[in-house]
């Protein structure tokens, strides 16, 4: 096999680049309207559109939206999409999920925000309490926030200012965690724009799944706390080794640190989150995205212990801004779109079918894969999947980076989005929803068959 074939995931590079021609050019026809509005935004919004990250999609240009119901969205053009992308998870409960929609409409009319709470509120506090397990909460507009503010209270909490994060990873714009480990040195993220700073005094990074280093990282007495995701979701997904999280929590509170749980996309795992489904303790938690059905909100929760030493460093603080919070923080739409998505739409049931149509998912993608022979491996958080252009599951953030292809994914995203199907453009992840049907997950395989059959013709 040639070195420009072992570059590609096993595929010839010829043939990748006249296909991945083919499809721009079938892209680029199908979606007169899209391109005409990409044209226009232009002329107005840096790198021509709202957000630079919508950018990031394989296509010439983006893909502008008409609509979007349960997991089907339909662009400007009329093609109708089935979604596995849902949001990159923002809508992993379905969009426009009926509940939502009706709880939004009618608080609506009673107002968005008056920096007050609501009865919303008060049921909000006691559910979070019983599903995930930590007594104590509070509001944001996004995991970034949360990740961020919950930063500043555990810092004051301790008195410690060290933080440990695992290489790869990303808990939103949050600058502290952007260091990586660059020829095992840490090392600032050269993608991170105007940071002045230099991060890595007071970040640590280390890689998943390895406790020796964790310890080593720990042992200067001086870590605040370690934040992590329970299972590595944006590097590409990388589960934890078997007995990985009961080793480093003993470990972490050897040394008096904190464990803050990122749950925003392992929330895919149950009801009560990767956590709860696997016995974890964190003395803090975090769920954005997916928690207000679409609605932009998010929560953090504390443990009994740190929410009395966060608030007696609140009481002991001069008086005056305290970083933390945002006028429209726990607004009372969002506050309602909680209340509905917790209520009415992310229950046991839901996660059930999503688990299903994530195992599905998965051991279809995984029996395309061995029909042509590729030397790619697929894995499974509940109702979230993705496959990886190697034979086995990667353990840490350098090893699944060593497995990108951005080139090949792109390709993939845009041939699956041609036929019909939407998975998400940063690496290879398909989420299920609870309104994914059987026949939404055979169109996709079907639909990654036939892609797959093309580039392997």
């Amino acid at each position: 096999m040639s070195q420009a074939t072992l570059a590609n995931g096993g595929l010839d590079a010829t043939r990748l680049a006249r296909f991945a021609a083919a499809e721009r050019e079938r892209f680029v026809a199908a979606n007169p309207r899209s391109r005409a509005l990409a044209e226009r935004s232009a002329r107005h919004w840096l790198m021509g559109s709202p957000l630079h990250w919508m950018n990031d999609w394989s296509t010439p240009f983006a893909v502008h939206v008409a609509q979007a119901s349960g997991c089907h969205v339909t662009d400007v053009d009329g093609h109708e999409r089935i979604d596995f992308c849902l949001g990159d998870t923002g809508a992993m409960f379905g969009h426009a999920s009926p509940p939502v929609v009706e709880a939004v409409r009618a608080q609506m009319a009673r107002g968005c925000t008056t920096m007050l709470p609501t009865a919303d509120a008060a049921w909000v506090g006691e559910e979070l309490a019983r599903r995930f397990g930590l007594p104590f909460w509070q509001s944001a507009m996004t995991a970034s926030d949360a990740n961020r503010f919950l930063l500043r209270w555990v810092r004051a909490a301790t008195g410690r200012t060290r933080l440990v994060v695992f290489n790869g990873c990303y808990h939103g714009t949050v600058d502290d965690v952007f260091v990586d480990l660059v020829d095992g040195r840490p090392r600032m993220r050269d993608s991170l724009l105007g940071q002045v700073q230099d991060l890595t005094r007071h970040t640590i990074v280390v890689e998943f799944n390895d406790l020796r280093a964790l310890e080593a990282a720990l042992a200067g007495g001086d870590v605040a706390c370690v934040l992590a995701e329970p299972a590595m979701t944006n590097i590409g997904m990388v589960l934890p080794d078997p007995g990985f999280w009961a080793q480093a929590q003993a470990l972490i509170r050897a040394h008096g640190a904190l464990l803050i749980l990122d749950e925003t996309h392992t929330l895919s795992s149950g009801p009560g989150g990767y956590a709860r489904v696997h016995g974890l303790a964190p003395d803090a938690l975090v769920l954005g995205k997916p928690i207000g059905g679409g609605v932009p909100c998010a929560v953090y929760g504390f443990s009994a212990e740190l929410a009395a030493r966060a608030a007696a460093a609140k009481r002991a603080a001069p008086p005056g801004h305290s970083g933390v919070g945002t006028t429209l923080t726990a607004n009372m739409l969002a506050m309602a779109a909680l209340r509905a998505t917790l209520e009415e739409v992310a229950t046991p049931a839901a996660h059930e079918h999503m688990t299903a149509c994530g195992t599905r998912v998965a051991e279809g993608l995984r029996a395309a894969i061995a029909r042509r022979d590729l030397a790619w491996c697929v894995t499974q958080l509940g109702a979230r999947c993705e496959f990886q252009f190697g034979r086995h599951a990667p353990r840490n953030g350098s090893e699944a980076g060593a497995l990108a292809n951005p080139a090949l994914e792109h390709l993939l995203h845009l041939a699956l989005l041609n036929r019909g199907v939407m998975i998400t453009p940063f690496h290879n992840m398909l989420l299920a929803s609870p309104v994914t049907s059987d026949d939404d997950v055979a169109r996709l395989l079907t639909a990654f068959d036939d892609v797959l059959a093309e580039l392997c013709a």
